[in-house]
């Protein structure tokens, strides 16, 4: 896998992926940047958590779940000194259908983390990474 950052100005790049998929990252005013684009620290975590997300809803599907959505929100807390790497990371999955397995969502969250997402795995070897989960009943609108 290769990707390609190209340096704007300021703290501005353009990163692109060897799929050819671009996006914008920039650091915060403070720092020099001009706040059009996310962190890289950002998008690692968010990297992580369409990760995570992709396996556990492959997972629900190939085990028949009715699921219809899934929603990875992570709350990560970084170090106060040079270099601020994550300290703790936590995903709490919100999984909406109807009459789900909560065995069946248990085991797919538990899968991505221990033996899947390559992103939680290769984190976890430096940081606390702790999962939890809800499950949301369906409803038609």
């Amino acid at each position: 896998m290769k990707v390609h950052v190209k340096w704007v100005e300021g703290v501005s790049f353009v990163g692109e992926s060897e799929t050819g998929h671009a996006v914008v990252l920039d650091g915060a005013p403070e720092s020099g940047g001009r706040n059009i684009g996310m962190r890289p620290m950002e998008m690692l975590l968010i990297g992580m958590g369409a990760c995570t997300s992709f396996d556990v809803v492959t997972i629900l599907k190939k085990s028949r779940q009715p699921i219809v959505d899934c929603v990875a929100e992570i709350d990560a807390t970084r170090a106060d000194e040079v270099p601020k790497v994550f300290t703790k990371i936590h995903v709490h999955f919100v999984i909406t259908g109807n009459n789900l397995n909560e065995a069946q969502v248990e085991r797919a969250v538990k899968l991505s983390a221990e033996k899947y997402c390559s992103a939680s795995i290769m984190l976890s070897k430096c940081v606390a990474i702790t999962h939890d989960f809800e499950i949301r009943a369906f409803e038609n609108a």
